[in-house]
């Protein structure tokens, strides 16, 4: 059995059981791929296809088990070479990363920045989406780190490191009667107003509703939306009252909108930073994680390389004190 059969055989399984696909994928010759699968059935006395004429039907449930095993074989040999490269390019590589919007747009142009500045040959790639798309980013193995908040459920193959606080702002038009109270803002003033906010998460009741909900409220939710640039603007074009991260508090925004804050009416959310469990961390890459998380000590950065499970991870920042993450007009504090 050779390493490069194994490799022939998931790059068919990735190619929808293409050969002439995984062929192209591979830069070889479809006879080749299929001369490699035939002797690998062979050697091993299984049936790792069905057969439709010359095409494949199908993974048996045997090929399954096989093509299983081959992905840990293939990842633990990127690993090696990772270890490998670890000494002799320890300031070259590439970090694949997905986030949400919030975190791209709000949190990161800092630390990329600043990353950028410390290993300028590392290719940083960058992808966004909903929590739910970022999880089929890590089940497909496409990314290194994920950034989200909450939905700890759907990230099950990472190790995730607890960031940052953060609670939600109300936006609405200096104009607005919101902006005139001279009290601290209720859920029952919210209630009164149509609300623009994110889009919920398929996994279940929001954090958001289940706050309205325990007070016997019905929030009036006219629109949503997965960007903070694109809530704002639908509320400067008054279809309703803003509710976003606090991050999303822009400078800029205060030339017309006012940011009302909404500490106690949610439940306060936060974010990590994840790592897929099989992965060796390269030294930029426990870098990456000191500069979106710098309340992480060096003793707890070199111990995060040899945990085995989220209870590692728990125990390591059991007694850790988080920092709360604002927007523009109340920045980072200590958490209370």
């Amino acid at each position: 059995m050779k390493l490069q059969q194994l490799k022939y055989l998931i790059a068919i399984v990735d190619n929808g059981l293409n050969i002439t696909a995984a062929a192209d994928r591979l830069y070889t010759s479809q006879p080749g791929v299929s001369k490699q699968l035939k002797l690998l059935e062979e050697e091993l006395g299984l049936q790792l296809f069905t057969r439709k004429g010359k095409s494949l039907g199908a993974v048996t449930a045997a090929g399954q088990q096989v093509i299983d095993r081959s992905r840990l074989i293939m990842q633990e040999v990127e690993n090696i070479r990772s270890l490998a490269s670890d000494y002799y390019q320890e300031e070259e590589g590439t970090l694949s990363i997905a986030t949400t919007h919030t975190q791209a747009r709000y949190v990161l142009p800092d630390v990329i920045r600043e990353f950028r500045e410390r290993y300028p040959k590392v290719n940083l790639n960058l992808h966004q989406g909903t929590s739910e798309q970022i999880a089929d980013m890590v089940s497909a193995n496409e990314i290194d780190f994920a950034i989200a908040t909450g939905s700890h459920d759907l990230f099950s193959g990472l190790y995730l490191v607890p960031s940052y606080h953060w609670d939600r702002k109300i936006v609405v038009p200096k104009e607005h009667e919101l902006a005139q109270l001279e009290r601290k803002l209720t859920l029952d003033d919210l209630a009164q107003h149509p609300l623009v906010t994110y889009v919920f998460s398929f996994g279940g009741q929001s954090s958001l509703k289940r706050a309205f909900a325990e007070q016997g409220l019905e929030p009036d939710v006219v629109f949503t939306a997965r960007d903070a640039d694109v809530i704002k603007t639908y509320v400067r074009m008054g279809l309703g009252v803003g509710i976003v991260a606090s991050m999303a508090e822009d400078c800029a925004d205060q030339q017309d909108l006012t940011a009302i804050g909404a500490e106690g009416l949610f439940p306060r959310s936060t974010t990590w930073i994840g790592f897929r469990k099989d992965i060796v961390l390269r030294r930029y890459m426990l870098d990456f994680v000191k500069l979106f998380a710098p309340h992480i000590t060096s003793d707890q950065l070199e111990q995060t390389r040899n945990v085995r499970s989220q209870a590692d991870i728990d125990k390591l920042f059991a007694s850790t004190t988080l920092p709360v993450r604002g927007g523009c007009s109340d920045g980072m504090t200590a958490a209370a």
